[in-house]
């Protein structure tokens, strides 16, 4: 290109054309600071151009076990024709991405325009890159911009590209690499180190951060704290005679030396030498180091409250003195990190007395390398899956502990986030979810995206059997189909896929997983439709698939009795004529095309209805001129 230039400084010699030259050399001759790759268009793309992505809901694949929970979706299809359409319902809504794209490893493990991408291929990098810059820039107008983070898990093969990809597609983000332990034995690696760990990306947006979790074993073990002060009191408001209601006996067995009781505070016109100990007890009394009689520091009823909860702390006997040698009660801020749970009970001492154990978030975070039996992916991952499916239909899937940590860092504050995982494989971001929410009582809501692909043994075995794609056996074989649903389906009721009760529980929680959750999800499927149809209105192709739009934008399910779509009069009248669906009608979104007189735009306005948005095809509809 620099040769061709200084031909063409020849041929145009004038001045201009010798600045606009040079200056084209100079940005040629510049040296470049991040990626640069040979971009790669792809089918997904080329298709846009002819058609528009739809969604449409498989009636057979819907699972309700609670009409007042909000729904969850997978959504089958390619992952980049399913983000377009997220762009138009969930733009800058999302709290949370997680993903687990290809790792490029180099076998034959990941497709590119339906051609699978392997170590001969001579752009096997820059197809990733490609790939995985595409989704995460719409990735990033899917993020909430003012407190949301990405996820993202790779190995040794691309972490380095990722990592320089995120920081120029998030310039102004927090990002940070985790390694995290998920084969302890290793894979092997000829003449090289056997890998134990992969590498996990935040990209931390906005007001986001990184979450203390008390309940994570990921952090240093906390220290035991001795959360109780001196009940001697001290100084001029400490005298007998400033508070003489805090001077009473308080009362130890003679032989064991333990704790029996309380006396009544003693009157001022008495000495403690004229008390009378019960038979079998000593009497303690706050008399201080250079023997002025002092007061407690609680009253007897308030002191025996703080023995019953276990919140006193007695010390050794002192036997030369024939008196316990302290005695700590729980001030009002200590007793209240225990009653708000900020302050734990890790035990009991010999007295029965409680030993206390405090987190301090402030100091204490999570540390960048992970080291949890839980993560392995082989006991928590693989086995988990034959557990459901009682078969090896999926290779390499997460630990659910993996991801439940993961998650659980950025939105244990988030009792209603939404989570999107649009490289889905075998369902485990969505299985993560609904464990943290039966944890917490959350209503986090999540979104699957996955391709319905076979592997290619699978691909070459039905080509032999002259089924293609698309025909019904290889289609119930997919991915999504055979692995992501059922997943889902069996863990939400609990059951593997014969209906047997699944056996144990789930890993620090102790909920059995016979139990299963409180979990409402349907299956969408990403379709096209042309942007110039021969026969009909765009409009009405577009307006068969405006309630799936609707569901996904609002977690909701479009019933026509909670929830309605009006899409023309005949769906107005089958909904405000009847006055059964009328009464129990909540929310009503309406075709802005229909022209309503003022009664039935009363009754539209009482139910507070809305206009279909306009983002959901307008651009589409405008390019059709309709």
């Amino acid at each position: 290109m620099i040769e061709f230039l200084e031909q063409l400084k020849k041929q145009h010699s004038d001045d201009a054309s010798i600045r606009a030259l040079n200056e084209i050399e100079n940005q040629l001759r510049d040296k470049k600071y991040g990626l640069v790759w040979e971009e790669h268009s792809e089918q997904v793309d080329d298709t846009l151009k002819e058609n528009i992505p739809v969604l449409v809901a498989d009636e057979t694949r819907r699972l309700c076990k609670d009409k007042s929970l909000p729904w969850n979706f997978i959504i089958e299809g390619d992952n980049l024709q399913a983000l377009y359409l997220l762009e138009k319902t969930h733009k800058g809504k999302i709290d949370c991405i997680y993903i687990d794209p290809p790792y490029n490893t180099g076998a034959r493990d990941w497709k590119y325009n339906n051609d699978y991408v392997d170590s001969n291929d001579v752009y096997r990098h820059s197809k990733w890159l490609s790939m995985m810059k595409t989704r995460l820039t719409i990735a990033k107008e899917l993020l909430n911009p003012d407190n949301s983070v990405l996820i993202c898990t790779i190995d040794e093969k691309e972490y380095l590209r990722l990592g320089c990809l995120l920081e120029e597609i998030f310039p102004t983000a927090n990002i940070q690499m985790i390694s995290s332990v998920i084969k302890p034995e290793g894979s092997a690696r000829q003449d090289m180190f056997a890998r134990s760990d992969e590498y996990i990306f935040y990209v931390v947006i906005g007001q986001a951060r990184i979450l203390h979790t008390d309940h994570n074993m990921l952090i240093p073990p906390p220290e035991t704290v001795d959360a109780r002060h001196g009940l001697m009191r001290g100084g001029a408001n400490g005298k007998r005679k400033a508070r003489p209601n805090l001077f009473y006996p308080i009362l130890f067995d003679k032989i064991s030396k333990k704790y029996v009781g309380v006396g009544a505070p003693l009157p001022l016109d008495m000495g403690r030498n004229d008390f009378v100990s019960p038979d079998g007890t000593i009497a303690v009394w706050p008399i201080s180091k250079d023997g002025q009689e002092v007061t407690w520091g609680l009253q007897n009823t308030s002191f025996e409250d703080q023995y019953k909860r276990g919140l006193l702390r007695f010390g050794k006997w002192d036997n030369k003195r024939n008196t316990i040698s302290s005695i700590k009660y729980m001030p009002s801020g200590p007793k209240k990190k225990y009653e708000d749970g900020k302050l734990k009970a890790c035990g009991k001492d010999e007295n029965g007395m409680l030993i206390f154990e405090e987190f301090k978030p402030t100091d204490i975070m999570p540390v960048t390398t992970w080291n949890q039996a839980s993560h392995n992916a082989s006991t928590n991952g693989t086995q988990l899956l034959k557990k459901i499916f009682n078969d090896s239909r999926f290779s390499y899937p997460k630990s659910l502990y993996a991801v439940h940590d993961a998650l659980n860092f950025v939105i244990a504050d988030k009792p209603n986030a939404i989570i999107l995982d649009f490289f889905a494989g075998s369902g485990t971001t969505g299985h993560a979810v609904n464990l943290l929410n039966a944890e917490d009582e959350g209503n986090r809501t999540w979104i699957m995206v996955t391709n319905n692909e076979i592997s290619e043994a699978e691909a070459k075995e039905f080509d032999q059997q002259g089924i293609k794609k698309g025909d019904k056996e290889w289609e119930e074989k997919g991915i999504a189909k055979y692995v992501t649903w059922p997943r889902t389906i069996c863990s939400i009721n609990g059951l593997d896929v014969n209906g047997n009760a699944l056996k144990g529980d789930y890993i620090g929680s102790n909920i059995p997983m016979s139990d299963g959750f409180n979990a409402n999800v349907k299956y969408l499927k990403c379709e096209w439709t042309p942007r110039k149809p021969q026969d009909y209105l765009l409009s009405n192709a577009l307006g068969l698939h405006i309630k799936e739009m609707i569901e996904l934008q609002y977690a909701i399910e479009i019933d026509n009795v909670k929830n309605a779509l009006i899409l023309n009069k005949d769906d107005f009248k089958k909904v405000f004529d009847n006055k059964t669906v009328y009464d129990h009608l909540e929310k009503v979104w309406v075709n802005q095309n229909i022209v309503f007189n003022a009664s039935e735009l009363k009754l539209l306005k009482s139910k507070k209805f809305k206009y279909i948005p306009k983002d959901f095809f307008g651009q589409e509809l405008r390019e059709a001129a309709e």
